[in-house]
């Protein structure tokens, strides 16, 4: 009897299960979030302060549904005011232009504070035309034929713009001119030394030169005959040359291009005397090519150089030190035969330089010395050397080795010099360590199961270091980012913004205060200010999300659950329907990137949810979550798992996080999980579909680098690895291999759907068509899609890609298909007023 009775409850429970129901797709739902949408009902979310040069200040502009406000902050006195009123300057813009404004609706600034930083300085575009005056023809005789014939014609006209001053808590705006902003098209080209002595710029693959009085003649007229222009180099050619610039261009452009000006960018000495260049040879690497079809008459090809894995050629580069007084210049004798990339340390831009037109990129030392790093092919010998910029001779500092591959941070320079902090991961950690200025080794600074982010800043006076690290509390999401000091000997770490949150900083150059963005998924943004022993000293602002809650929005859900393995901890977020219905079983949509070099899964709060948020409306449980290999905010090790497996080292964690998850929650339906990603995670989407062909059913895999063979060197070098072997005769060579999407085209069984650009020249198309050629080979039906005219990024064909993905879940995981002609919901936001 009680056999029966257990036989009735199994089959009562198979029953109950088979009669729940599956959601039908909500395209409306999905709609009411598009990107445009969204931009109505959330504005700000975060400060992002302009420091200014003089005492601990700074000014921020910040929107909600009211508008938007911008205030200034003295720190020091804890105070926060409006910048300006927006009643007053609703008011006097209104009287100045004589176009209505209010205090709600303000133009969009862009400030500019005078050098005594008391006054702001903008400019508004009226609704008034005004007739264009021509400089040129002011020179013009009045009576000449030309200005007789020009009065005939209609004069050309323009929107009158205002160049206004507002002292702070003055009471009015002062006009400083009505003539519309400079054109800069030599901003383009022109590198101006720091003393603003002397521009480098490139014409024909060389350097040419102009002095400042020169300069300031051609900026006043291009047109002007007297003005003087050096040659310096010779020996440029194309692809081993000087000047940069033409990526992007298709061949006709390029012909037509190739006699301007264009840029010559390296780093300058801080006394302007010397100028550091890399040279580099790419004369000898291979050709590749997308076509633009849809951008002229005739399609038009499109030609740039392209290194890819596995291949023997490699990029040469040289390091050469211009000197500027003599025009003279020297290399630094670098091995030309090693296959190797360079670095040159730059100088850190102060925070109070943001809002700088003029910012030259300056050495790392200011003494005569140049800092560079040189880091092997295969990434696993990294080097840190310091050259004379007199001599060009130079020395190896700092070595470091591993068996994949390294990873490394700018170098820090301090105490006049003498001393340096180098990053590194050396013991599985990301850490700090303090050296002298000859390569020695003083201590480690930072120590722990846990990694160092980056550099914040630094108190020499008192020896203490600010930076940035995760997982030194054990106890929150080893993801969230926050920010320590601790005393260069390696005493003393405390946090400095705690709280089970992300945060986000920005520190002012004094180092006595830094501002403090944070938020987790699941809460409402904040920011505040906190000083340098981690005090609270003011808040500043909390997100107004009042409209996107008021339209059904509800925060996402973090879960923490194991890898494959069974020991490792897998984070990740789960996205629901706004409007789920328990009773119900919803399929499983993972949203995959694999990185390595990042995880798509997020810790703040965003409301770029097209790929996430607002694909759960349609009517999916949507996750994302990491995997090992992952993440490089986590240990060595855990970032390191898929070195030398980059197709297949992601895909069982995330097969086992779907299953656990489905057994926590009754409404995950596991026999119905799809998948989807772009770029890293379109390889690694149609990667599950070919590995898993029983496990995930459907996917949607957009500019896939299916074929690693045929995408760049760098990123499947660096996370695959490359094998460096020598001969018996000393002849390097570099052996790769990696497995690829389409040699298991035979195994698919579920329902794919490939999308690339027709000009993506970072994944190139080739990857995906060969994956969609092996599929045909192999007699399976699958969707491929071209985008016409896109990059990889899809561009102005990104809301069309969001559609095309909900119509193929929604036919094979929610069983109604979409077949109007019309994406009706993308035509609903466009207005038919042509």
């Amino acid at each position: 009897m009680k056999k029966i009775t257990l036989f009735f409850v199994f089959l009562f429970a198979i029953v109950t299960v088979s009669a729940q129901e599956t959601p039908k797709p909500n395209y409306r739902q999905a709609a009411k979030y598009s990107p445009k949408n969204l931009a109505k009902m959330v504005h700000s979310t975060s400060v992002s302060p302009h420091w200014l040069k003089k005492g601990n200040r700074f000014w921020y502009a910040y929107k909600t549904s009211e508008g938007s406000n911008h205030y200034i902050v003295d720190v020091d006195k804890k105070t926060k005011k409006p910048l300006f009123d927006n009643v007053k300057m609703a008011k006097w813009l209104t009287e100045i232009t004589k176009d209505p404004y209010d205090a709600k609706h303000l133009p969009r600034f862009n400030f500019k504070f005078n050098e005594a930083e008391n006054a702001i300085r903008f400019r508004v575009t009226s609704t008034e035309e005004v007739e264009v005056i021509d400089e040129d023809k002011k020179e013009e005789k009045k009576d000449s034929t030309s200005t007789k014939k020009a009065r005939k014609k209609k004069p050309k006209m323009e929107k009158k713009t205002y160049h206004l001053e507002y002292k702070l808590g003055s009471n009015g705006l002062t006009i400083i001119d009505t003539k519309k902003p400079e054109k800069k098209p030599w901003q383009r080209w022109a590198n101006i030394a720091p003393d603003s002595s002397i521009v480098l710029y490139g014409k024909n693959h060389n350097i040419y030169w102009m002095d400042k009085v020169n300069f300031k003649k051609f900026i006043k007229d291009e047109k002007d005959t007297t003005v003087v222009e050096n040659q310096w180099t010779t020996d440029g050619e194309e692809n081993y040359g000087y000047t940069w610039g033409g990526r992007g261009q298709d061949n006709e452009d390029v012909e037509k291009n190739k006699d301007k000006r264009k840029g010559v960018w390296g780093t300058w000495s801080h006394d302007s005397k010397k100028f550091v260049f890399e040279k580099s040879d790419s004369r000898h690497i291979k050709d590749l090519w997308v076509i633009n079809s849809t951008g002229k008459k005739r399609p038009t090809l499109e030609t740039y150089k392209y290194h890819m894995p596995g291949e023997q050629e490699y990029y040469k580069s040289q390091l050469m030190i211009f000197d500027i007084p003599t025009k003279t210049h020297i290399t630094v004798p670098l091995d030309s035969t090693r296959q190797q990339s360079l670095n040159v340390f730059r100088a850190p831009r102060k925070q109070s330089q943001r809002d700088d037109e003029f910012t030259p990129s300056l050495l790392l030392s200011k003494k005569g010395k140049l800092y560079f790093s040189v880091i092997s092919r295969d990434r696993k010998k990294y080097d840190i050397n310091v050259a004379d910029l007199n001599t060009g001779e130079y020395k190896t500092l700092i070595e470091e080795r591993f068996n994949t591959y390294i990873e490394s941070r700018p170098l820090v320079l301090f105490n006049n010099e003498t001393e340096m902090l180098h990053w590194a991961e050396r013991d599985g950690w990301a850490h700090f360590y303090l050296y002298d200025a000859d390569g020695n080794l003083k201590n480690q600074i930072t120590e722990g199961d846990y990694h160092v982010d980056g550099f914040a800043g630094l108190d020499e006076k008192s020896r203490t270091l600010f930076f940035t690290a995760n997982g030194v509390n054990k106890e929150q999401d080893p993801y969230y980012l926050h920010t320590y000091k601790i005393n260069l000997n390696g005493s003393g770490m405390r946090t400095l913004d705690p709280g089970n949150f992300t945060k986000r900083t920005s520190m002012s150059d004094s180092n006595q205060y830094f501002v403090s963005n944070y938020s987790r998924v699941n809460t409402v943004p904040k920011s505040e200010v906190r000083d340098s022993n981690g005090r609270k000293v003011m808040d500043l602002e909390t997100a107004d999300l009042s409209q996107l809650f008021a339209s059904g929005y509800k925060f996402p859900e973090p879960f923490k659950v194991k890898a494959d393995d069974g020991i490792t901890d897998i984070y990740g977020v789960m996205y629901k329907p706004f409007d789920m219905d328990t009773t119900k079983v919803y399929p499983l949509l993972e949203y995959v990137y694999p990185g390595p070099q990042t995880e798509a899964v997020n810790k703040s709060f965003s409301y770029r949810m097209d790929r996430l948020d607002r694909m759960a409306q349609v009517g999916f449980v949507v996750i994302t979550l990491g995997n090992r290999g992952g993440h490089p905010d986590r240990s060595k090790w855990y970032h390191n798992y898929g070195y030398g497996n980059l197709r297949d080292y992601g895909l069982a964690d995330k097969k086992y996080v779907a299953q656990q998850l489905a057994n926590r929650h009754d409404y995950i339906d596991i026999e119905k999980v799809g998948i989807y990603g772009h770029s890293g995670g379109g390889f690694m989407s149609t990667a599950a579909m070919l590995v898993y062909p029983d496990f995930f059913k459907a996917a949607v895999s957009s500019a896939g680098n299916h074929d690693n063979n045929v995408y760049n060197s760098w990123w499947s070098e660096t996370h695959h690895g490359v094998k460096e072997e020598i001969d018996e005769k000393g002849k390097v060579s570099h052996k790769y291999k990696i497995d690829d999407n389409q040699s298991l085209a035979k195994n698919l069984k579920g329902h794919l759907m490939l999308i690339h650009g027709d000009m993506d020249n970072n994944v190139h198309p080739a990857g995906t068509i060969r994956m969609a050629n092996e599929l045909i080979k192999a007699k399976k039906r699958f969707k491929f899609m071209i985008m016409p005219g896109q990059r990889h990024g899809f561009g102005r064909m990104t809301e069309y890609s969001f559609w095309l993905r909900a119509d193929h879940f929604s036919k094979y995981l929610l069983g109604e298909e979409n077949t109007d002609a019309d994406f009706m919901y993308m035509n609903m936001d466009e207005p038919k007023n042509r």
